[in-house]
């Protein structure tokens, strides 16, 4: 089990490195968090980290105006969930979205992501967040 200090260290990493992918500085957040060796679940890539980057450099480019807001972060063991709402244009919605990272080591070594489009019509008065 780790520590509430390991906890934070994780949490951090899992924020920062979502940050710096955003930022379109995404070789600065593979070498600085992400073990190659590792495996990723995003169902529209090879499960090989190397796949999932060139992704996010495609994404990047088309998407250079890109944030991210966290909502929530929870950490337990050697996993770290990240619930965020991710805007790929200024004035649209986003997108919620959930990534959870597993650490081994202090680097991400398994990652899933899920999200949900966020309708500007929606039923729901709480909203995605």
């Amino acid at each position: 089990m780790a520590g509430s200090n390991t906890l934070q260290v994780y949490k951090d990493a899992a924020v920062d490195f979502l940050t710096l992918v955003v930022a379109g500085r995404i070789d600065e957040a593979y070498q600085k968090y992400v073990d190659m060796q590792g495996r990723h679940h995003n169902v529209y890539y090879p499960s090989d980290f190397t796949s999932l980057k060139q992704g996010m450099m495609e994404n990047h480019s088309q998407f250079p105006t890109k944030q991210i807001n966290v909502k929530h972060i929870i950490a337990e063991d050697s996993l770290v969930a990240v619930h965020s709402n991710i805007v790929m244009s200024p004035g649209e919605t986003g997108v919620a979205v959930v990534h959870l990272f597993r650490f081994d080591g202090g680097r991400i070594v398994e990652m899933w992501d899920v999200g949900q489009s966020i309708p500007t019509d929606s039923p729901n008065q709480a909203g995605a967040f």
